[in-house]
């Protein structure tokens, strides 16, 4: 069984960089925390952080991170009134300014979000180093699922009206009006027959 309130001080130095830093948000002392670190290391058999400034997870610690974020959202569903859990994702730029911040909203949690071109997500879920991603490859990483969220159309913001109206009528807009275009043209020449 791990120790929970080791994971919690390894999540909050992983968070904010130093021992001081997470001994202050945890309400304990810097030797605590450090105390702490060094059970957790030591009954694991491997270092968990990279000291230095800033001080980060190693990739067995960021593991560890992410499966204290899990508990955590685990327990805030069964209990429904508790602190909001933390959410590590990665996400890319294009998604962040456009589709996403509603679905954020959504959900009761605090999102510590990792923004990163949308083909370079993928390789953060694979190490561990979030809990889910948004990603460009359809492939589901060993472990998780890959859902389908649509698709962006991408305009570029200096376009003439024109110019974006027309792109956006015949390459986005074309293929799904194809059939409905083709039922009219059918019936207006249904009408000119004699």
């Amino acid at each position: 069984m791990l120790d929970y309130p080791a994971l919690l001080a390894l999540s909050e130095i992983t968070r904010r960089g130093s021992f001081e830093a997470a001994a202050s948000a945890l309400g304990v002392t810097p030797s605590a925390v450090s105390q702490r670190i060094k059970g957790l290391e030591e009954r694991l058999g491997e270092a968990l952080i990279h000291r230095g400034p800033p001080a980060r997870g190693t990739a067995r610690g960021l593991r560890l991170m992410q499966h204290l974020d899990q508990v955590r959202l685990l327990e805030q569903a069964l209990q429904g009134d508790s602190d909001p859990a933390h959410l590590r994702l990665a996400v890319n730029a294009d998604s962040l300014a456009t589709w996403f911040p509603p679905v954020m909203a959504a959900l009761d949690v605090t999102y510590d979000l990792v923004v990163d071109d949308q083909d370079f997500a993928r390789d953060w879920l694979r190490k561990g180093e979030v809990a889910a991603a948004i990603s460009s490859d359809p492939d589901p990483v060993p472990g998780c699922d890959a859902q389908a969220q649509g698709r962006l159309i991408p305009l570029a913001p200096d376009l003439p009206l024109d110019i974006a109206l027309y792109w956006l009528v015949q390459r986005a807009l074309a293929p799904a009006l194809a059939p409905l275009t083709c039922a009219i043209r059918e019936r207006a020449a249904a009408e000119l027959r004699p």
